[in-house]
């Protein structure tokens, strides 16, 4: 199941960029036996400064026609590392084939894109930097597919 991170904004270089390329370098290795990824991290830029909707119709365009999507937001659905891997476990076995996690810009997501979504995740109830929540959001994605692997890295 190939997963895709759909998210508003360039990263530059630097220590989230890393820290997101090694995570999903660690998701695609730890995953790849149980039938998890490739992942890989899509970036779409609004230059006309459409705010939210532009983004959204940008977004939109980013995701696999008929993939699941996830919209990473804070009012979204709070789950645990082993219930997420589960999930993500659950998609794979009723044969998904892409499942896209998408994340908005600053001002968020566009209210349409979220009641289109299948589902709203959330990290926590407090608001996190659009950036951050792709370095958090590849992290768990590592994490669900270490669980499934059954190794030490996810220790609770």
């Amino acid at each position: 199941m190939r997963i895709h991170i759909c998210a508003v904004g360039r990263l530059r270089a630097g220590p989230e960029c890393d820290l997101i390329l090694d995570y999903i370098k660690r998701f695609d290795r730890a995953g790849r036996a149980f039938g998890l990824g490739p992942a890989a991290v899509v970036e779409v830029e609004d230059k006309k400064g459409g705010g939210m909707a532009a983004e959204a119709a940008l977004l939109e365009r980013a995701v696999p026609g008929e993939a699941m999507v996830v919209c990473l937001d804070e009012r979204g659905k709070q789950l645990t590392s082993p219930d997420f891997a589960g999930l993500i476990a659950g998609w794979r076995d009723t044969g998904r084939q892409d499942v896209a996690f998408v994340i908005g810009g600053a001002d968020g997501l566009d209210p349409g894109l979220r009641a289109r979504a299948d589902l709203a995740l959330s990290l926590g109830p407090m608001v996190w930097p659009h950036m951050l929540v792709r370095v958090m959001l590849s992290e768990q994605l590592y994490r669900a597919a270490s669980i499934l692997a059954g190794t030490p890295y996810h220790r609770a």
